[in-house]
């Protein structure tokens, strides 16, 4: 039997007209090291004045690797969901 794996989740495309554009994880709705379940809002990021809501894509452990108010690329990751 196979342990599930891990799954990432990235800092949503939010501008295709600036790929490289640095955004900011805005807030976190969920403590690091909480449960979620896959679709569960978990975040809201900022690029450009445009804030977006970024959800659960898999059920299990949030771990969050980028903190409140830290830049992230835009093609980053923010976090990730452990099973």
């Amino acid at each position: 039997m196979t342990a599930a794996a891990s799954v990432d989740i990235p800092f949503p495309m939010t501008s295709s007209d600036a790929p490289d554009a640095e955004g900011v994880v805005g807030t976190w709705f969920v403590l690091d090291g909480e449960s979620v379940t896959e679709g569960q809002l978990i975040a809201e990021v900022q690029l450009e004045k445009v804030s977006q809501d970024v959800a659960a894509p898999a059920t299990g452990v949030l771990r969050h690797l980028v903190a409140e108010g830290q830049g992230v690329d835009q093609r980053g990751v923010i976090g990730r969901i452990e099973p």
